[in-house]
């Protein structure tokens, strides 16, 4: 009894905080927002919770996007589309629901930063979780020859295939959706054909990069993060903005324990690799970036180099402090994984996290 009673004063004194920024930040009328704190608190000491209004989710997941450490894009925090779909009751409610994100948030390619919420965790646990790291993520697999597809996906390539699910091996079978709600079997749903826009890469001036036969898919919709608001967590609520360059040009199909496609790029450059001060990966790694952006752009699809990106940032932090807000932020995660000392936020390494709410967590993976 008594913890429940600490456990519930603490999720009154979260709850206090987050409607009064909420009222605060909305230019709430006082005696509204007290009403409405006396509600909140006689809910939690009957239920051990409270549920947020549709205004309330989506005001705080907008300012879990502008509190997230990790993201330079966050200029645009406000343009946030939330949609609730708290009342979804199954596996194929969710499901669905998920389709509907992708198709809104791609809008053939003029990519809209979406976020969709389903009910949170429940006082006795219950959870909503979506095994997936992203709504689109291309498959691994373990193969006697080393891995083909995305390293990263390996575990849960297997994890999925042990519920059922057989790709085709390809290096970009695009994985299914897997949804669990508490400690029920997960069920799997495949994306339908055209429900995943993809974007294939060419070079503005390369011949022969084609060939190389690379792509990606248009939109990052992480989905396996946490949304906290005011003492109420959301298990499942992916969300999405669009991709900065680097990211797929720098990292997914660069990284060694990614795709490592530089070698193949130097190659077909025609760059000596038998030294590293000859500095083929750095040039490799232009050319693709190159290649990213250019084809995303000739394929309409929204995104946004890393210069640009760093630009927007400072803006963003710019607007923040006339609004009397410290940035919460991880340099580390800021500074672009290419030229990063070529932009400004290079050289705000001043810059720190800390324990915030609003924001989105990690969590631990379910299988």
């Amino acid at each position: 009894m008594i913890n429940a009673i600490n456990v519930n004063a603490k999720l009154e004194s979260q709850a206090e905080t987050f409607i009064r920024s909420y009222y605060a930040e909305m230019k709430g009328i006082a005696q509204e927002c007290e009403s409405r704190l006396s509600e909140v608190a006689r809910e939690i000491r009957e239920t051990g919770t409270y549920t947020h209004t549709k205004q309330e989710l989506t005001f705080g997941a907008k300012i879990a996007w502008r509190n997230n450490a990790k993201c330079i894009g966050r200029l645009f925090w406000d343009s946030l589309e939330v949609f609730d779909e708290r009342g979804a009751k199954n596996e194929e409610d969710i499901a669905a629901a998920l389709l509907r994100h992708i198709a809104y948030a791609t809008n053939e390619g003029r990519i809209r930063p979406t976020l969709t919420a389903f009910a949170p965790s429940t006082a006795d646990g219950r959870t909503i979780r979506i095994w997936n790291h992203q709504l689109v993520r291309y498959a691994g697999y373990r193969t006697s020859t080393g891995i083909v597809g995305d390293p990263a996906s390996v575990e849960l390539t297997e994890a999925i295939q042990r519920l059922g699910w057989t790709g085709q091996g390809t290096k970009y079978d695009v994985l299914p959706l897997v949804i669990q709600i508490g400690d029920r079997e997960p069920i799997w749903f495949p994306l339908p054909e055209g429900a995943v826009k993809e974007v294939p890469f060419e070079h503005p001036s390369i011949a022969g990069f084609a060939e190389l036969g690379l792509k990606w898919y248009a939109v990052p919709i992480l989905s396996d993060m946490a949304l906290d608001i005011g003492g109420v967590r959301y298990t499942a609520a992916p969300f999405n903005g669009w991709y900065m360059g680097t990211e797929i040009g720098a990292r997914n199909l660069a990284d060694t324990e990614r795709y490592d496609e530089l070698p193949a790029i130097a190659d077909l450059l025609g760059l000596d690799r038998s030294t590293n001060t000859s500095l083929w990966k750095d040039r490799a790694l232009v050319e693709l970036n190159v290649a990213v952006i250019h084809s995303f752009k000739a394929n309409g699809v929204s995104i946004v180099d890393h210069h640009t990106a760093a630009e927007q940032f400072m803006r963003f932090m710019k607007r923040e402090q006339e609004q009397g807000r410290d940035v919460n932020a991880r340099w580390s995660w800021l500074i672009p994984p290419m030229s990063p000392a070529a932009t400004p936020v290079w050289h705000q390494s001043e810059l720190h996290e800390r324990e915030i709410d609003p924001d989105y967590a990690a969590q631990k993976r379910p299988y």
